[in-house]
C-alpha cells in the first residue's frame, strides 16, 4: 500500500468498526504498542528469545513495511529482510534449527505497483525469490503471507514457483473466510508448510464468508484435509475451544505426525494459560512477533489489529490503571 492519502483511505475503508477508522494514529500506536515487539530488529530478537527462554515459545518476525513510496523504500525493506534472516541464523540464544525464529513476509513489501492498488506487483516475486534462496542457505524457515484477495492468485503463482526451485522450507497462508479456499488446496505445492487462518482482510460477501462461525468451523475441516494431504498446519486462532478441538479431535483423526502441525497466536493477545498448556503438550506453539522500523510503518497493521481486536484497547487502559494505582 502506498503511503497516501488515498491509500489510507482504502486501508480504513476495508475496516468494519467505524470508530476504529476515526481514532488518530498516534492513539493506534499508543493502543496496540504491546503488541508490536518495538521499533528495532534487535528489540523483535530479543523479544523472540525471551519468549523461548521463559516460557518456551516459537516466534516468527514480521517487518510491518506495507506503506511504500519510493524504491528506496523497497530496497530498505529488501534488505532489512536479509538482516532479519541472518539474526534468526546468527543468534546463539537459538540452539537448534527448530528453535530459530522463522521470518514471514508480504509480497506487498517489495514494490511499488502493489495489485490491490491496480498494480502488477512488479519486483516481489524477484525480491521472494533472493529472500528464499538466502534463507534456504542460512536454514531459516520461511512464510510469504496472504494479503487482501487481490493478491491471493499471484502469492499462490509465487509460492509454487519457489517450491518448483526447489524452496520446500517456505511456507504460506491461507484463509478460511475465502469461498475459493476449497480449490485453492489444490494448488499448494506437495508436502506445503501451512498457516491456517480466518482472514483479517474485510471482503465482499460475493467472495467471502461473512459469518464468523462458519471461518471458524471451517478451519476444523480444512485444517483435517490439509493433514490427509500431508501438509503442515500451522493453526493460527486465539479462540481456545478451536484450538481444543484442533488438537483433542482433528489431529488424532488424522494420525498426523508430531511435525505436522503447530499452533499460532499473535504476541500480545493473553493466551498464557492456553499456550503454557500446549507446550506442556509438546505442541509446537508459535507468537507471530511483528517490529516496525518506526512507528509510522506500523499504523496500517495496528488499525486492523484493533478492529478484529477492539477489546485490545480495553486491556491497555486496564494495565494503565492498575499501574497507577500501584505507583
Amino acid at each position: 500500500m502506498y503511503c497516501n492519502d488515498s491509500a489510507l483511505a482504502a486501508s480504513s475503508a476495508a475496516m468494519s468498526n467505524p470508530f476504529i477508522r476515526a481514532i488518530p494514529p498516534s492513539l493506534v500506536r499508543f493502543f496496540a504498542r504491546p503488541y508490536v515487539a518495538g521499533d528495532s530488529l534487535a528489540k523483535a530478537v530479543d523479544t523472540a528469545a525471551d519468549m523461548l527462554r521463559s516460557r518456551g515459545l516459537l516466534t516468527t518476525l514480521d517487518l510491518l513495511a506495507e506503506e511504500i513510496t519510493s524504491q528506496a523504500d523497497v530496497e530498505e525493506n529488501l534488505a532489512t529482510y536479509l538482516e532479519m534472516i541472518n539474526a534468526a541464523s546468527g543468534d546463539d540464544r537459538f540452539i537448534t534449527t527448530k528453535q530459530r525464529p522463522t521470518v514471514s513476509l508480504k509480497l506487498s513489501s517489495f514494490t511499488l505497483a502493489p495489485l490491490d492498488r491496480g498494480g502488477d506487483g512488479a519486483g516481489s516475486r524477484e525480491a521472494a525469490m533472493r529472500l528464499a534462496e538466502h534463507s534456504k542457505q542460512r536454514n531459516v524457515r520461511l512464510t510469504i503471507d496472504m494479503e487482501n484477495s487481490d493478491w491471493t492468485d499471484f502469492t499462490l503463482d509465487t509460492v509454487a514457483a519457489l517450491h518448483d526451485k526447489g524452496h520446500h522450507h517456505v511456507g504460506t497462508v491461507i484463509q478460511t473466510r475465502l469461498h475459493r479456499t476449497d480449490s485453492d488446496l489444490d494448488r499448494l505445492p506437495k508436502g506445503c508448510r501451512v498457516r491456517l487462518v480466518i482472514g483479517i482482510y474485510q471482503e465482499r460477501a460475493k467472495i467471502a464468508f461473512t459469518d464468523k462461525h462458519k471461518m471458524k468451523e471451517r478451519l476444523l475441516t480444512l485444517g483435517s484435509e490439509l493433514l490427509k494431504r500431508g501438509h503442515c498446519v500451522e493453526l493460527a486462532t486465539h479462540d481456545e475451544a478451536y484450538v481444543r478441538r484442533f488438537f483433542d479431535e482433528v489431529v488424532p483423526q488424522t494420525g498426523a505426525q508430531p511435525h505436522k502441525f503447530e499452533a499460532q497466536m499473535l504476541y500480545g493477545v493473553p493466551r498464557m494459560t492456553l499456550q503454557k498448556e500446549l507446550v506442556e503438550r509438546g505442541i509446537p506453539t508459535r507468537l507471530y512477533l511483528p517490529f516496525a522500523r518506526s512507528w509510522s510503518m506500523a499504523i496500517a497493521y495496528l488499525r486492523r489489529r484493533l478492529d478484529e481486536y477492539p477489546a485490545m484497547m480495553f486491556s491497555v487502559l486496564g494495565d494503565v490503571i492498575r499501574s497507577r494505582g500501584r505507583a
